[in-house]
C-alpha cells in the first residue's frame, strides 16, 4: 500500500470515529433532554394540580367536595368566599397580613440594600468577617430563637403589636437578602459609580439614583423570595403575636378557620380562605415573572 493511500485510510478512519463519537454524543444529549422535560413537567403536574383542585373546591358545596371531588363543579358558588372574607373574619386576618408584610419588605429590601453594596463594593478592615457572619445567620434555624425572642421583645414590650412583628421578620430576613444582593452587586460595572462621584454625586446620590435603578431585576427577584417567606410565615406570629385576637395574620386565620371548619363542617368556606391567602403570592409571581427570572440569570451572564 502506498504513502496515499495509508494516509486516505487513516483520515477516513479519523472522520468515522469523529462521526461514530458525535451521533453517541447527540443520543446521549437527546436521551437527557428527554429526561430533563419529563422531570419539570412531573415537577409542573406536582405544583399545578393540587392548586387547581384547591380552586375547584372553592366553588363548590360541602356535599360536592365529598362526593365528586375529582370533578369539575356543576355550580359556582361564590357565596363560599363572601363567607370565609365575612363570617371567618379572613378580611381583618388579611389586612393584618398587609400591614405587616408591607412593613418588613419595605424596611429589609432597604436595609438589605444598603448593607449589600457596602459590603460588596467598599473594602474595609472586618468586611469578610461581617459578610459571612450575614451569611451564618442563613443557617441558623429560626425555632432555635423563639424563646429568646419572645423574652426579649416582651421586655421592650413589643408582644402582639405590628412593629414588634416587623422588627422580627426585618432581622430574619436580612441574611439571604445581603447574601443575593452583595453578589449582584459585584456584577454593576464600577465605571459607573466612578463618573457619578467625578460629577460631584455623594456615597448616598450614587447609591439611590445611580446603583439602585441598576440593581433593580435583583431587587425585584429577592424582593418577591422575601414576600413569599413573610406572607407565609407562622411560626413567628404563632409564637409572638398570640394575646390579641384582632391583630392575628393571615397564616394564623387559617389555622383557625381550619381547626373550627373542623367541627362545623363548613369545608367549602375551608378551601375559600385557602384559596383567598394564595391569591397574592400568585399574582405576585405572574406578574414579575420575568423580573424574577432576569434577576437569577443577570449575575452568570455578566
Amino acid at each position: 500500500m502506498s504513502a496515499a493511500e495509508s494516509e486516505t485510510a487513516v483520515e477516513g478512519n479519523g472522520t468515522e470515529d469523529r462521526i461514530g463519537t458525535e451521533d453517541r454524543i447527540g443520543t446521549e444529549g437527546r436521551v437527557l433532554n428527554v429526561f430533563s422535560h419529563g422531570v419539570l413537567i412531573l415537577w409542573a403536574l406536582m405544583v399545578t394540580l393540587p392548586l387547581l383542585w384547591a380552586v375547584m373546591s372553592a366553588l363548590k358545596d360541602d356535599k360536592a367536595i365529598f362526593t365528586s371531588p375529582w370533578a369539575l363543579p356543576t355550580s359556582l358558588h361564590f357565596d363560599n368566599w363572601s363567607r370565609a372574607w365575612s363570617q371567618a373574619h379572613m378580611s381583618e386576618y388579611f389586612m393584618n397580613s398587609v400591614v405587616v408584610v408591607a412593613g418588613s419588605l419595605f424596611g429589609t429590601m432597604l436595609l438589605g440594600s444598603m448593607a449589600a453594596y457596602v459590603l460588596a463594593r467598599f473594602e474595609f478592615p472586618g468586611n469578610r468577617f461581617v459578610y459571612y457572619l450575614f451569611v451564618g445567620g442563613m443557617s441558623f434555624p429560626v425555632i432555635l430563637a423563639l424563646v429568646p425572642l419572645f423574652f426579649v421583645l416582651k421586655n421592650m414590650q413589643l408582644l402582639d403589636t405590628y412593629h414588634g412583628l416587623i422588627l422580627v421578620y426585618i432581622a430574619y430576613s436580612l441574611p439571604f437578602t445581603i447574601f443575593f444582593l452583595s453578589g449582584f452587586f459585584r456584577t454593576l460595572p464600577s465605571s459607573v459609580a466612578e463618573a457619578a462621584m467625578i460629577d460631584g454625586a455623594s456615597h448616598t446620590r450614587t447609591f439611590f439614583q445611580v446603583m439602585l435603578p441598576m440593581a433593580k431585576p435583583g431587587l425585584i427577584s429577592v424582593g418577591i423570595f422575601n414576600f413569599l417567606g413573610q406572607w407565609n410565615q407562622y411560626l413567628l406570629p404563632a409564637v409572638l403575636n398570640v394575646g390579641d385576637e384582632d391583630k392575628k395574620l393571615l397564616p394564623q386565620g387559617l389555622v383557625a378557620l381550619a381547626v373550627s371548619q373542623g367541627y362545623k363542617g363548613d369545608w367549602s368556606g375551608l378551601f375559600a380562605g385557602l384559596v383567598i391567602a394564595m391569591l397574592p403570592v400568585l399574582a405576585a409571581y405572574i406578574v414579575f415573572q420575568r423580573q424574577v427570572q432576569a434577576g437569577l440569570t443577570a449575575g452568570a451572564l455578566k
